[in-house]
């Protein structure tokens, strides 16, 4: 049974059946002069009846850079299982007869199109790893952790040191509680970027996580500065305590009735912790945006 194709005209040299017998032919040999994605499919997968149709679009839209072969593991299990396929669709890319990319699952054509222009070096990568930080920037200010984690992944796979990627998947970490995961993301941080603003917003954001209370300690917090407004003390800590928990909005409210009553109360240290705020935020978000500009009514009210 043949998988699903976009195209029933598209040229046979381009899109094939594969087998695990002709692979070394079909795959490793023809990677040499022109790279080849290797696509693991069978008959019973709904997610290759979607992955296939897209994917050869996108080959035959390549004008011949890059030729694609299609397997069906339920009758040649062999080179999936070396290639230790352990789910599919698996779509693996050759070139000189050597793997170099490969991703599981039925992707949206975009993604597969960077992939196909990844391989064949029309990518412009910079611009792409742009739109794909920006996009899961977008994706973490709406509390969308898995697509923010997908698109940062994709940014690290194209650019590995990206200082934007690479801060972005911290606060992902950081955001699932996880301070332990967040540190092992900054350790892949070059020297030259630990000073970047992506990087120091993550680190500010790992010191206050590592000081926050625990959840039996926000109720008492919450009563004390309820039950006294005025207290602008506990207000503070408040503010702390969320910033620590990752809610820094919250925390940018309750510095700002503080800065709202005494702007430089003592000696700026609430002016000086919503700084620490925009910062974590990260300069270029909507919270920061909005933060900057409260602040200044009040600096030249």
């Amino acid at each position: 049974m043949d998988q699903p194709q976009a195209d029933a005209d598209i040229p046979y040299d381009l899109i094939k059946d594969g087998s695990d017998a002709q692979f070394m032919a079909d795959v490793m040999e023809v990677s040499k002069t022109v790279p080849v994605i290797v696509d693991f499919w069978a008959p019973w997968c709904g997610p290759c009846k979607q992955l296939g149709p897209a994917l050869e679009n996108v080959v035959r839209k390549a004008a011949g850079k890059v030729r694609m072969v299609k397997i069906n593991v339920d009758e040649n299990p062999g080179i999936s299982g070396q290639l230790q396929v352990r789910s599919i669709p698996a779509v693996f890319a050759f070139k000189d007869g050597k793997p170099v990319d490969a991703f599981n699952g039925a992707l949206p054509e975009s993604q597969l199109q960077a992939f196909v222009d990844k391989l064949t070096g029309d990518m412009d990568i910079g611009k792409e790893v742009k739109q794909l930080v920006a996009r899961a920037e977008n994706s973490l200010e709406l509390g969308d952790m898995g697509g923010a984690a997908q698109d940062f992944a994709a940014a690290l796979g194209l650019e590995q040191t990206n200082p934007e990627a690479l801060g972005g998947m911290a606060r992902v970490y950081l955001a699932n509680d996880d301070i332990e995961g967040a540190k092992g993301v900054l350790e892949m941080v070059t020297p030259e970027d630990q000073d970047h603003q992506a990087i120091a917003g993550v680190r500010a954001a790992i010191d206050l996580a590592q000081n926050a209370p625990s959840d039996d300690d926000m109720a008492p917090l919450r009563a004390t500065v309820t039950a006294n407004p005025a207290d602008m003390d506990a207000r503070f800590t408040l503010s702390e305590a969320l910033s620590g928990k990752g809610d820094v909005a919250g925390a940018m409210d309750e510095l700002f009735v503080i800065l709202e009553t005494e702007l430089n109360w003592k000696e700026q240290k609430a002016r000086k912790m919503l700084l620490k705020l925009f910062e974590v935020a990260g300069a270029t978000s909507e919270l920061t945006a909005k933060g900057r500009r409260r602040l200044s009514s009040l600096l030249f009210r």
